[in-house]
């Protein structure tokens, strides 16, 4: 025990003095020198010192002292060339959450702006929430708002999430696949989305290591055997497209390399391929000094190696949301052997690697550590999640970022001919929420290339699509099952919720002045003292809420009108009220239940129910019996006003002949009614049971279609269920 105890101190040494050379302090100045000058380098020096004070006596589960794994971040930071106010944030980005050290501490320290790059880093405490996903989707949120004020805060939490994944395997096996799948589903994407290639490559790699182990490992054995078959046809590529490039006088750099483990899983699982049948293991980067020099290396790339002229992408001409720009070609070189080529700048090279990093790295002669403002994308997607973070509802904007982060572009044109960028899949609907968020609340209909087309339509580059609005429009919530993007869904969502909160306050006033009339009392005669004193002690702010919570049956109007009478007052002896009445357009907070289908001329009541409002069954339903309280239910009837169309199901017991259903729908839309879905309960023998979903208007348009169904020989028997 004493001896395994030994070697494990010795190992943990060891392994220190390891991390000491390559992360520590001497180190990360050393590589600093290169770039920053005497003053940020101090600065960063007197972060480390403030850093390592705080943290001591901290330790990782690796066994090293804590202060090196925020060296090991500013050193990933540090070779992306990033300003020294970025560095002293990743030096300090989890004082605020593992010490006892206070923002304005740090703020007092080193200034606003690391303070604030070291909060939006920071978790908030977990002892506010109920479950881990709520935790997590919640400072995800605050982690993605911070950035819409500080791109760096994403770039500093990146750096921290590769250092990690690097030392994953101190940790337990579920613990290591649940960083490892969130790392895949969330942070990745996120380098992705903003075009930082040198972090999202090493993210999906080791996500892909310890969330699939054994897949990993398998691939890695495939890659290694084919890339030793395959190292002098490499090289031999390399040579060709350099020395032919040289031959007509651009000077290009040409670097062959073997495509990362994750992105060949990822197209063997989407295009249901094997290992053996991903043509583009490996790819080529001819990195050139001018535009104009891409386009002319690309026609001598196609004169060394037969093109594939499907695969082919100008995203030089067409830049990816990310800002990412090059021309994308694959080739086949002896053997049928298949590969891509990748052409682009130094510029663009840069910018693929670093992508929006590159906008604050250090550049000689500025006054500033950052220089730059945000790429143009990155701006929009910024401004996206500035919209989203008003949804209240922490996962629901969890799943808007996550729309938003895998998105295979489409470009389409608007009648003016600006180009607008769409996730595949997108529809004129997302086009139009795209244009303007009033577009897209009063879109009816789009021409796209000049024809109709209906607003669930999907979109293919180079289309030019018009949307046609009217003023009475709305948006439809059948829309959220085919939407695509974020912006649009949140748009649509925005809607509902507002319309469902207005309408829930009228119903909420109707029920409340109900049950006041029950008990002798008029919401018209109330006196504001009265209301005051009701609303004080029911801790409501104002009476527009209390409506809304009772219209979505948060409270129940028989125990909220009580809350009225005075102090002083008795309550009156319960006397039978008025019904309330119901029109069928109240929309989103009066629900017809799907058990009985209520109709106009049914005997009904109502059930108030928790963030569904007011639930409407018939009398003698045996479902609504076994629901809720008595307190819980409302008297209710039928407006003479009464409008709409309203769902029913039909039972037809018929003999089975044949084309039999086909008359029973004739005689259905003869009675002008639409038939929403048809079921089979009972198959097989002589008789044959059907269940019909239609609409009607109200209980005698039902009979007029039950007396025409019954007219038929083949019939035996109709019943609404």
């Amino acid at each position: 025990m004493v001896l395994s105890s030994g070697i494990n101190r010795l190992n943990t040494a060891l392994r220190t003095s390891r991390v000491s050379r390559a992360y520590g302090i001497e180190t990360l100045v050393k590589h600093l020198e290169s770039y920053l000058p005497d003053d940020r380098i101090a600065a960063v020096r007197r972060a480390y010192d403030y850093g390592e004070r705080l943290h001591r006596g901290q330790f990782r589960k690796t066994g090293e002292p804590y202060i090196y794994h925020p060296l090991a971040v500013a050193r990933i930071l540090a070779e992306m060339r990033l300003d020294a106010t970025t560095l002293i944030a990743a030096i300090l980005h989890d004082v605020i959450e593992d010490t006892d050290t206070a923002r304005d501490e740090i703020a007092a320290e080193f200034g606003n702006e690391v303070a604030d790059l070291v909060d939006g880093v920071s978790k908030l405490d977990k002892a506010q929430f109920r479950s881990r996903a709520e935790a997590q989707a919640e400072n995800f949120r605050k982690l993605m708002l911070a950035m819409t004020r500080d791109i760096r805060v994403i770039l500093v939490k990146l750096a921290d999430r590769l250092h990690n994944m690097r030392t994953l395997d101190a940790m337990k096996p579920v613990q290591r696949r649940r960083v490892a799948r969130e790392t895949l589903d969330i942070y990745a994407p996120i380098a992705r989305r903003l075009g930082i290639n040198r972090l999202r490559s090493e993210l999906e790699e080791l996500g892909f290591q310890h969330l699939y182990p054994k897949r990993y490992d398998v691939l890695k054995r495939a890659s290694r055997s084919v890339t030793g078959d395959r190292k002098s046809l490499v090289r031999e590529i390399e040579e060709t497209l350099a020395k032919a490039l040289a031959a007509e006088g651009i000077g290009a750099v040409v670097v062959g390399r073997r495509k990362n483990l994750y992105s060949i899983y990822r197209k063997m699982r989407s295009k249901h391929r094997r290992f053996l049948d991903v043509f583009d293991l490996y790819g080529f980067r001819v990195i050139v000094d001018e535009v104009d020099q891409c386009y002319r290396a690309l026609g001598i790339v196609h004169h060394c190696y037969r093109p594939i002229t499907e695969h082919f992408n100008d995203f030089i001409a067409n830049p990816k949301l990310n800002g990412y720009q090059s021309l994308h070609t694959t080739l086949m070189a002896r053997g049928g052997v298949k590969f891509e080529v990748q052409i682009r700048t130094r510029d663009m090279h840069q910018i693929a690697e670093s992508g929006i990093a590159a906008h604050w790295q250090y550049k000689l002669g500025d006054d500033r550590d950052g220089v730059g403002m945000n790429p143009s994308e990155a701006s929009e997607w910024l401004g996206r999640l500035m919209e989203y973070g008003g949804d209240t509802d922490s996962q629901r904007f969890l799943d808007h970022v996550r729309l938003d982060l895998f998105p295979d572009e489409v470009y389409v044109f608007t009648p003016k001919g600006e180009i607008i960028r769409l996730p595949k899949g997108a529809t004129c609907v997302d086009f139009a929420y795209a244009v303007h968020t009033e577009l897209g609340n009063h879109c009816v209909a789009a021409r796209v290339d000049g024809h109709l087309a209906p607003l669930n339509s999907q979109l293919i580059s180079g289309e030019m699509v018009e949307v046609i609005t009217a003023k009475h429009a709305r948006p439809n919530a059948a829309w959220l099952h085919f939407l695509r993007t974020a912006k649009a869904r949140a748009g649509v969502r925005n809607y509902l919720k507002n319309q469902r909160e207005d309408k829930a306050e009228r119903l909420g006033e109707r029920l409340l002045d109900k049950a006041l009339r029950d008990i002798g009392l008029s919401l018209r005669k109330l006196s504001r003292s009265d209301i005051d004193h009701a609303l004080a002690e029911m801790e409501e702010r104002d009476l527009r809420t209390l409506f809304c919570n009772i219209g979505l049956g948060k409270r129940l109007a028989p125990l909220v009108a009580r809350h009225f009478l005075a102090p002083s007052a008795a309550p009156e002896q319960r006397r039978k009220g008025e019904p309330l009445a119901v029109e069928g357009t109240e929309g989103l907070v009066v629900e017809f239940a799907k058990c009985c289908h209520p109709l106009p001329g049914d005997a009904i009541h109502g059930l108030v129910s928790v963030g569904r409002g007011l639930v409407v069954h018939r009398f003698g339903c045996k479902y609504s019996a076994k629901k809720g309280q008595p307190s819980d239910r409302v008297e209710l009837t039928w407006s003479e006003g009464v409008t709409g169309e309203f769902p029913v199901e039909l039972r037809v017991h018929a003999r089975n002949e044949r084309g039999v259903l086909a008359r029973l729908t004739s005689k259905i839309t003869e009675a002008d009614c639409n038939i929403e879905n048809v079921s089979f309960s009972e198959r097989g023998g002589s008789i044959t049971t059907m269940r019909f979903l239609i609409t009607v208007t109200d209980r005698r348009h039902l009979a007029r279609v039950i007396r025409r169904l019954r007219r038929l020989t083949a019939v035996e028997r109709v019943t609404r269920s």
